[in-house]
């Protein structure tokens, strides 16, 4: 399934995702990277991978709307079928997302609905819970609100800092993603699925 991986920094889940594809037979291709931000590292690893790659800078543009659009044109010339949000740091409009409904789906390091948004690990270390993890959905118009897919968990551990508990959720997130992402490119998890049986699909790595 021709797929779309959107980032706005370092891209370290879309080198996860690459790798995956590479070293599996995946139900997934990547065949388009998007970044709002010029300065993106993470575009790197679609120059290294030759993985046509563009620059839609989000400030460039009066509105979300035109913003969108402009990614639109893209998205339509590479056929794109999936949308994979790899640290995509902008909050896609209710139209963008009902054009692609069932269609996107994004990776967040907490245990949602727990620690939506910004800071996730400060939260979490805040709230003095015992576990923490990573979580990918289907994407709502809402900020990390979509229908759950799959999660994985980790101990939060007595002397972690936001450092070393966001490394270790990382190290989850690189393996729970592409094979979530797999999984949604084969039609082996879809939204109407999800919302039938009203329960998100439990993955653990460990």
């Amino acid at each position: 399934m021709n797929t779309a991986v959107l980032i706005s920094g370092r891209g370290s889940n879309l080198a996860s995702l690459l790798a995956y594809e590479k070293a599996n037979k995946a139900n997934y291709r990547i065949v388009l990277v998007l970044s709002n931000e010029p300065e993106a590292s993470g575009l790197a690893y679609a120059k290294e991978n030759k993985v046509p790659y563009y620059v839609v800078p989000h400030r460039d543009y009066q509105s979300k709307q035109a913003f969108e659009a402009a990614m639109q044109v893209y998205l339509e010339k590479h056929n794109i079928e999936l949308i994979a949000l790899a640290g995509f740091m902008r909050l896609l409009s209710s139209s963008f997302i009902t054009r692609w409904q069932g269609r996107v789906i994004n990776i967040h390091p907490s245990l949602l609905p727990d620690f939506p948004g910004l800071n996730t690990h400060k939260k979490v270390l805040q709230a003095k819970k015992k576990e923490s993890g990573c979580s990918v959905f289907f994407v709502d118009s809402g900020i990390d609100t979509g229908l759950l897919i799959n999660q994985t968990s980790v101990p939060v551990l007595v002397n972690d800092t936001e450092e070393t508990l966001a490394k270790r959720v990382l190290q989850e997130e690189h393996i729970l993603f592409p094979k979530t992402l797999d999984q949604v490119a084969s039609k082996q998890i879809t939204l109407e699925n999800l919302q039938t049986n009203k329960q998100s699909n439990k993955f653990t790595t460990n």
